[in-house]
């Protein structure tokens, strides 16, 4: 009987691995096609038409911060240098025990303002406002905090005045034409599209001169690639491919635009989620679909946000454990849509596999390296089947991350150096041995840490932006 197990276990591991890689193969080529079709669109689009037209809608971008004195400054500079026509910035400073209320009030001249607040979606108590005297679009909120970014998120709603509010982390960095892109699907569909992501990029190793990204290059440390590797694959084919069929349940929270009426019709974001950026997206989903309204959730893969990666792995192993934490703990709240007709696509399609192959992949893999194991020492382990596992399940994930990598490389060529660009091709060999295993165990922990109730956010270690400055 545990001979018949066994072979059961093993090759319905494969079959696992063989159909999710599929999905992946199906999602590089949309993305392909998708991506052809964007470049071609976006060279006739006249960028400067947006900077202006009075008719470009207005944007409030929130930029929560937490404990971020070492790149508060040259974040916040960048954010106010962005080329849009009409333009807010809100700052929340969320219960900082640092300086980094006092490292904006010596940079942008802050002053004690009363305004009207009106908290419309819940949040913690607010401290005081200020208003920068150096560029008077900018309003930093102090408050205390409320134990996660969704809180303070929140308090920048509440204070927001225009059409649109895009989020970004106060630690990361916008290129100077990141708001026209990813307005340029608004523009184009204002009464549908509710939502645009940008793709979000790894900043370590490059080079920053004036709040700007001068020259892109790959980080030194291995640990920094391969996350290269990954991002590239989970924007550049995942997202890319999952909007196209309007599937799309994530938004970065280092850089997502949305409708503000919508934000605040559904609560704004849920202060205790853990993932709040898949819990926003989920919930717009659910409500749009529950109102049977027409509507877009867009990905555009050109407006770049660029994020300092964790280049140890202490830090990223926390990282992705709450990541895997918050994905559970936006799944569980939208059980009830898997499967339902009036959730479309995303009830049959997207969230049934973000529950298969995202969510329990790390208990499957575990699984899975249990009964091979256990069949290799019994003797039955079939050694066809053994090869035929490292193909379709090491060979033909490494095609997929290459392909992720030549898509870059062919459409966007943010990395002109041919040895950046050879490096990357070679970590894919090693992002599916050893690193997948050690992704394994993160993710093992996160879900470990949900089920006993451990919620706390595990700060990361971060150099900051200004210790990645290169002088001219």
């Amino acid at each position: 009987m545990i001979h018949h197990f066994l072979n059961f276990a093993n090759y319905s591991l494969f079959f696992y691995y063989l159909s999710g890689n599929l999905v992946y193969l199906v999602a590089l080529i949309i993305a392909l096609k998708t991506s052809a079709a964007h470049q071609r669109g976006i060279e006739s689009f006249r960028l400067r038409w947006i900077t202006e037209s009075p008719l470009a809608p207005p944007i409030t971008l929130l930029a929560p911060a937490l404990n971020e004195e070492k790149s508060i400054r040259l974040s916040i500079r960048n954010l106010l240098e962005l080329d849009y026509p009409e333009l807010e910035v809100i700052v929340i400073n969320d219960g900082s025990k640092d300086r980094t209320l006092q490292e904006l009030q010596d940079e942008f001249k802050l002053r004690p303002i009363r305004m009207v607040y009106v908290p419309e979606v819940p949040s913690a108590r607010i401290r005081g406002t200020y208003r920068s005297d150096s560029d008077p679009r900018l309003l930093v909120i102090d408050k205390e905090s409320g134990g996660s970014k969704a809180d303070a998120v929140n308090a920048g709603l509440n204070a927001a005045t225009s059409p649109y509010v895009c989020i970004v982390d106060s630690d990361s960095m916008l290129e100077r034409d990141a708001l026209l892109r990813i307005m340029v699907p608004v523009l184009a569909d204002p009464e549908r599209v509710v939502g645009v992501g940008g793709i979000i990029r790894i900043l370590n190793g490059s080079e920053i001169r004036g709040g700007q990204v001068k020259r892109v290059r790959l980080p030194r440390k291995s640990i920094e690639i391969i996350q290269v590797v990954e991002y590239l694959r989970a924007f550049l084919i995942g997202r890319e491919a999952w909007a196209q069929g309007n599937m799309m349940l994530i938004i970065s929270g280092a850089f997502g635009l949305f409708r503000t009426d919508l934000v605040r019709a559904v609560g704004g974001y849920r202060a205790k989620a853990i993932g709040e950026d898949f819990d926003l997206v989920a919930r717009l989903h659910r409500y749009l679909l529950e109102k049977g309204q027409e509507y877009l959730v867009k990905f555009v893969p050109d407006p770049v946000c660029w994020t300092e990666a964790p280049s140890d792995l202490k830090s990223l192993g926390r990282q992705r454990a709450r990541w895997h934490k918050g994905l559970l703990d936006a799944l569980l709240p939208n059980l009830d849509m898997l499967f339902r007709s009036r959730y479309g696509r995303v009830g049959a399609v997207a969230l049934p596999y973000l529950w298969i192959y995202e969510l329990l992949a790390p208990i499957i893999e575990l699984g899975g390296m249990v009964t091979i194991v256990v069949a290799a020492v019994m003797g039955d382990l079939n050694h066809e089947f053994f090869v035929q596992f490292l193909i379709f399940g090491y060979a033909f994930a490494t095609v997929i991350s290459i392909g992720a990598v030549l898509q870059e490389e062919l459409t966007y060529k943010r990395y002109s150096d041919w040895q950046d660009v050879a490096r990357l091709v070679t970590y894919c060999f090693l992002e599916h041995f050893p690193y997948r295993q050690l992704h394994m165990v993160w993710r093992l922990q996160g879900l470990w840490q949900y089920i006993r109730g451990d919620m706390t956010w595990k700060p990361l270690k971060r150099k900051g932006l200004s210790a990645t400055t290169t002088a001219p």
